[in-house]
């Protein structure tokens, strides 16, 4: 009993403070494959918009689109 403190404050303060730090490596934990598939989308829609201008340059070149006036 020596080493626990005497004020109940502190004892709760020091829990909060354990469940915390493992609160925050549990974040980082998920961060970083977050952090990848934001990539991993930011990705897709890179590709997204190349074919979908691709796509308007052929139904242009076929005529399958009508030019604004």
């Amino acid at each position: 009993m020596a080493n626990e403190p005497d004020n109940i404050v502190l004892q709760y303060l020091r829990r909060f403070d354990e469940r915390l730090d493992r609160v925050v490596d549990e974040m980082l934990d998920v961060k970083v494959p977050l952090t990848a598939v934001e990539e991993g989308l930011a990705g897709v829609n890179r590709r997204l918009d190349r074919l979908e201008g691709r796509v308007e340059r052929i139904e242009r070149r076929l005529d399958l689109v009508e030019l604004p006036h």
